[in-house]
């Protein structure tokens, strides 16, 4: 059989004898009841796959016995093989399951190993050597125990190999990345929140930066994309990264999406201040109310997750406002809008053709080919503001199903900036709760302003002495800083 041409055979699925058909060309594995001679037709009760979704293929018994390991057994009439696949529940969702196919032929039966396998090792995207960084204090402090019973297993049913370090102080991962040797590995999986998946940023983009002579101290340096791919276990406290590139924060799926290759590159912003680096950012930057809830809710992490409810309140009938300067540069290049209604997902579209005119656009302001005409002007926006947010992610999480900014794409070259403007506390407190629902985020709020802006720089500069930090991932950083630039594609994530 050529390498491209369909398979077919009448095999048998929970003692119903079935039509099974492989199309290697168009990527699929499908099976339906046939009862009669023949193949049959497949009707609204045929099943189907996508290779690319096949975890792994085992010979099995009729009862779906293992005899791939260990001592070589006689396998006993009908001759079965199990295949390991991702099943689709609700809410974007992935489960492990299984479908056995027998049959009385030996030959054949081998024959769908074979040919199985072959299509599951032309897959190259699929990692086969992983390290993994558990947190053992994130969140509720399960993440040992999270990774050793729902990821560890289906790692091992995948052929997966892993080298395990559990983090024993903060910047633990970090410090790895910069010491170790990673060339040996597919990917970098951490298992714990949103501060664990920040370790492994810094370490990942500063050691890439670090090998290639990029120096992160210069705002206008353009990062180097990291080759290794992250991939995250949610164990943390709201799990905001996974939860905006899965749709769910999911152990399970998450593994899944690991195992089968399932990958999305996302934009990075550097964050600086007095010519220095401060930190990266891959989700919400956060100045003023949201700064200020993380800024006090580090310092009471020993109540675990309710600081940041204690936080929120506390911080909420504060209602401090912060006078200051906001300069911005208008995204030009973006096919979407802020106000879109469709979510980013693996392949899409507006971030595709977004990361095209980006790079057109670098490319000709490199060469001073710009037309006057065309170029960008900046803008100032001033006064007093309760909150001021730049997302690179629409920022979702479990309390929030849509997020700060659902149109929020993640590798468009683009964040989305977020001005609250100082207002009443029951304004604020109707702006604070539509994050908790599905309605439209930003509908009648003359407080509120949404807007795209481009790869350069924004620009924060407070005039009130305030104190409140700058929230990114989980840390604070100074009252006055530049966010730039957003460098698209810089990291992967998902897996």
């Amino acid at each position: 059989m050529g390498a491209a041409e369909p398979l077919r055979s009448v095999l048998w699925v929970k003692r119903r004898r079935c039509a099974v058909s492989l199309e290697p060309a168009r990527g699929w594995l499908r099976w339906w009841p046939s009862p009669g001679p023949g193949a049959g037709v497949p009707g609204a009760d045929a099943c189907s796959v996508p290779i690319s979704e096949i975890i792994t293929v085992e010979e099995t018994d009729s009862h779906g016995k293992d005899y791939s390991s260990g001592k070589w057994q006689k396998i006993e009439k009908p001759h079965a093989f199990t295949v390991h696949r991702v099943r689709r529940a609700r809410r974007h969702r992935w489960k492990c399951a299984q479908v056995t196919f027998c049959c009385a032929d030996e030959q054949l039966c081998h024959l769908w190993l074979q040919t199985l396998r072959e299509q599951l090792e032309k897959l190259t995207s699929r990692p086969k050597h992983l390290l993994v960084f558990i947190n053992p204090f994130g969140g509720k402090g399960q993440g040992k125990r999270i990774y050793e019973r729902k990821v560890a297993p289906l790692f091992t049913l995948a052929s997966i190999t892993t080298d395990i370090i559990v983090t024993e102080h903060a910047n633990h991962a970090e410090e790895s990345l910069y010491e170790m040797n990673i060339d040996k590995y597919d990917g970098v999986v951490c298992v714990g929140g949103d501060g664990m998946f920040s370790e492994v940023l810094h370490g990942l983009i500063g050691r890439t930066q670090r090998s290639a002579g990029v120096d992160p101290n210069q705002p206008r340096a353009a990062l180097v994309p990291s080759t290794l791919r992250i991939g995250i276990i949610p164990a943390g406290s709201t799990d905001c990264v996974c939860y905006s590139t899965v749709g769910i924060n999911d152990a399970e799926t998450s593994a899944l999406h690991i195992i089968v290759g399932d990958s999305l590159s996302m934009d990075v912003s550097s964050v600086h201040h007095s010519g220095a680096l401060l930190r990266y950012s891959v989700s919400l930057l956060g100045y003023g109310f949201y700064g200020d809830i993380i800024k006090d809710s580090e310092k009471k992490r020993w109540m675990g997750l309710i600081r940041y409810d204690f936080s929120g309140l506390k911080t909420f009938l504060s209602h401090h406002c912060y006078e200051g300067t906001v300069s911005f540069l208008p995204a030009q290049h973006t096919v979407g809008s802020p106000r879109d209604s469709k979510p980013c997902r693996a392949g899409c579209f507006v971030c595709r053709q977004s990361r095209q005119q980006l790079e057109e656009e670098q490319k000709k302001s490199l060469y001073g080919l710009e037309n006057t005409d065309e170029v960008e002007e900046w803008k100032v926006v001033c006064g007093k503001f309760l909150a001021i947010n730049a997302t690179n992610m629409s920022c979702a999480c479990p309390r929030s199903p849509r997020g700060l900014s659902p149109a929020a794409h993640l590798g468009d070259g683009s964040s989305d900036l977020i001005l609250i403007r100082k207002c009443s506390r029951f304004n604020f407190l109707r702006f604070l709760v539509r994050h908790t629902n599905q309605h439209d985020q930003f509908i009648a709020s003359r407080n509120s302003s949404l807007c795209r802006n481009t790869w350069r720089t924004m620009t924060v500069t407070s005039a009130s002495g305030g104190s409140s930090g700058l929230g990114t991932s989980a840390v604070t950083t100074p009252h006055a800083a530049a966010l730039s630039p957003i460098v698209p594609g810089t990291v992967t994530g998902r897996f």
